[in-house]
């Protein structure tokens, strides 16, 4: 063979992963990730996000599902549930055969303990229980922002407080290198404790010499009146702290966001936008949009919960679908929207080159997760993979594939097998990101496009 044949049949047989940026048009992905940030921006609770996916469905025609008496080829209809879950779905030429994105809306935080406010020191601080995994040391001296649901005696009140610009910001205090020695010394898994993430919100008392606890009485009463909330009703409240931060654009180039919640918000919007776009499609095509991924899909918002069987049912007699509901989802093809690991170059170790996403090399198409010998994992076909990759590369998808770092090194779950286990098919299909987990996640914008691509290629399959 000489070299010219050598060189294609290299071209011919080797598998390379590539830069999507290549084949792809910058200004299309600089456009789309501008809708992309501004739903990020008032999206940062799972609350919050499920209130906008509502709106923006409704302000594309989908109606309430409980409002329809029957449905047609065509219809759009959603369902909120318990204010944490959105399910919604575009119904087919054939009702019976489903193509379903399930994602989540939930991101690592900190919320409060039940009963968090004390006054310690001359200020007043709230006591609070991180919710997922989360690096504790990420948490400390940055700006948060304060979202609550509150029940007192008037009613319900919904408080976003710290978002706007103008408005005070709350933050949870470090201790500063000159007395940190002991600290330094730790592990930095130690160095800052779940009981040591308290948050500032007050320094000014009241003037009395009887109380005593002057600053707490002082923010008490500025929450009283402004909300009308008294201390008892923090037990009952829902109250999460996340980043103060907006998304902003990263790099010379600007090919990238920091952000706070792309896991797994990223996989929200582009399912969503795709669902939305998505006409007269020959399958039934759902989103699923779930809480508590982030601490194992547990209760009755999360993916181990009926929500979605339920909302199928609904659908399939809705739509006068004779087939068993049993055999309708065992025939159903799915994909698992979530976040994978990009390569660190500053991290090497803990991935396996070979078998790693790239930040900027599309959308990362993942056969399994889980950890060590493939636990906690749905494991997806060769046959359902091949045909997926089929219905990508027809569309002109940048994909890739790997692997959420080395064996035994680490790893992670989704809720691909707890849709698995309806008897579906599923595959994990979404983004790679750097800092996953923290307070400023970091994607790369064309990954975010193809994976948009990637959703209404399958939805409309």
């Amino acid at each position: 063979m000489n070299e010219k044949e050598i060189k294609k049949l290299s071209e011919e047989l080797f598998y390379k992963s590539e830069s999507a940026w290549e084949k792809t048009d910058k200004d299309e992905v600089f456009k789309f990730c501008e809708g992309y940030k501004q739903f990020l921006k008032f999206s940062k609770t799972e609350r919050e996000c499920a209130k906008n996916i509502v709106k923006t469905l409704s302000g594309k025609g989908f109606k309430s599902i409980d409002d329809i008496k029957m449905l047609s080829p065509g219809a759009k209809v959603y369902k909120l549930y318990k204010h944490r879950v959105v399910l919604a779905a575009v119904i087919g030429r054939e009702p019976g055969v489903l193509r379903i994105i399930g994602s989540h809306i939930d991101s690592p935080r900190i919320d409060l303990k039940p009963n968090p406010m004390y006054e310690d020191a001359a200020v007043v601080l709230l006591k609070s229980h991180y919710y997922g995994g989360i690096k504790k040391y990420h948490w400390v001296n940055i700006p948060l922002s304060f979202f609550g649901v509150v029940h007192t005696k008037k009613g319900k009140i919904e408080i976003v407080y710290g978002e706007e610009a103008n408005e005070p910001k709350f933050i949870i205090p470090d201790l500063l290198p000159h007395l940190a020695k002991e600290q330094m010394a730790k592990k930095m898994r130690d160095g800052i404790s779940g009981e040591q993430l308290n948050i500032l919100v007050g320094n000014i008392p009241v003037k009395s010499k009887k109380i005593k606890e002057k600053v707490k009485l002082n923010i008490l009463k500025i929450l009283h009146e402004k909300y009308g909330i008294k201390e008892k009703d923090f037990l009952t409240a829902d109250i999460e702290f996340t980043p103060a931060f907006d998304p902003v654009d990263i790099g010379f180039d600007a090919a990238m966001i920091a952000a706070y919640g792309q896991d797994d918000r990223s996989c929200v919007y582009t399912s969503l936008t795709a669902l939305e776009e998505t006409v007269s499609p020959r399958s039934t095509a759902v989103g699923f949009f779930v809480d508590k991924e982030e601490t194992d899909s547990d209760g009755n918002t999360g993916a181990t919960s009926t929500v979605l069987e339920n909302f199928i049912k609904q659908l399939m007699r809705l739509s006068a679908v004779k087939t068993p509901v049993e055999e309708v989802l065992e025939n159903a093809y799915s994909l698992s929207g979530d976040v994978t690991a990009a390569f660190n170059p500053n991290f090497p170790d803990p991935s396996d080159k070979t078998n790693a996403s790239f930040l900027g090399h599309g959308v990362s198409v993942e056969k399994y997760g889980g950890g060590g010998g493939k636990y906690s994992t749905n494991d997806a076909s060769s046959e359902f993979m091949s045909w997926l990759i089929g219905i990508l590369e027809k569309d002109n998808v940048c994909w890739q594939t790997g692997e959420l770092g080395k064996i035994d090194k680490g790893g992670g779950g989704t809720i691909a097998k707890y849709m698995s286990i309806l008897g579906m098919e599923c595959i994990d299909v979404g983004p790679s990101l750097l800092s996953m987990h923290s307070n400023a996640e970091l994607s790369s914008k064309v990954d975010i496009y193809h994976t948009y691509k990637a959703y209404k290629a399958f939805l409309k399959s």
